[in-house]
């Protein structure tokens, strides 16, 4: 089965969240471009089109996966259930307003894509607060061979208990996402793609006390988890 991805968080002053830093930095760096994240086919139809192009050749990181079908559900919500070596945290990802971010997420969770990865950053500063996660390959520039379009509309916000897509600043998206523990304040360049449930907000503030070893964020407060944080599996709750 192939499962592993290449992104990264922000790379800028707040974050480089191999998509995130000023951004949250991700290593989703496309051969084609995209246009907007998915607009639902009509009010009543429920589904959105999603464009997947291919990411950047040649990254030795990149994890061969074929995409979801084009046509996705725009309504209601999705539920994972993230288990991890520290607790279970519960994702409900918002297909009404990031249908084509939460499809991709679910899809490579039944893939098996996240199973047995590292959430290889913490950054705990002033404004930024989070835990990435979503690279199979622990380094902050695995990514599945394909992308999609960033969906942002310039209002996004970042609180506590926000799921996003972290990016590589490019206007595309991947398989790394930031689990937001504590008010973050980011541009609006993260597709904001659900929340997390109140018992894996408890998990991350274990994360959170425990800090990170400072490795890994050129910014003061980042680096890997001190205690590792692993996703034991990643799938469609109940």
């Amino acid at each position: 089965m192939t499962r592993r991805l290449r992104a990264g968080l922000l790379a800028g002053a707040l974050l480089s969240l191999a998509a995130c830093g000023e951004d949250v930095g991700g290593s989703a760096s496309p051969s084609a471009g995209g246009g907007s994240g998915g607009d639902a086919a009509d009010a009543t139809g429920a589904t959105a089109t999603c464009e997947w192009v291919a990411a950047r050749s040649g990254n030795p990181y990149a994890v061969d996966v074929e995409p979801p079908a084009e046509e996705v559900p725009a309504e209601g919500t999705a539920a994972l259930r993230m288990t991890t070596s520290l607790g279970e945290i519960g994702l409900v990802l918002d297909r009404a307003g990031a249908p084509c971010a939460a499809a991709s997420t679910v899809h490579l969770a039944e893939e098996g894509y996240f199973d047995g990865s590292a959430c290889h950053r913490e950054v705990d500063s002033e404004g930024l607060q989070v835990l990435q996660c979503g690279d199979p390959t622990g380094t902050g520039a695995g990514g599945p061979t394909y992308a999609f379009p960033t969906s942002v509309d310039g209002t996004e916000t970042y609180p506590r208990g926000t799921i996003a897509m972290a990016n590589s600043g490019q206007g595309l998206d991947g398989s790394q996402f930031f689990l937001v523990w504590g008010d973050s304040q980011l541009p609006p360049d993260y597709t904001v793609v659900g929340t997390v449930d109140e018992a894996g907000l408890a998990v991350l503030d274990v994360v959170a006390a425990n800090g990170n070893d400072g490795s890994l964020d050129p910014s003061p407060g980042g680096g890997a988890p001190t205690v590792p944080v692993t996703i034991t599996s990643m799938a469609p709750a109940p």
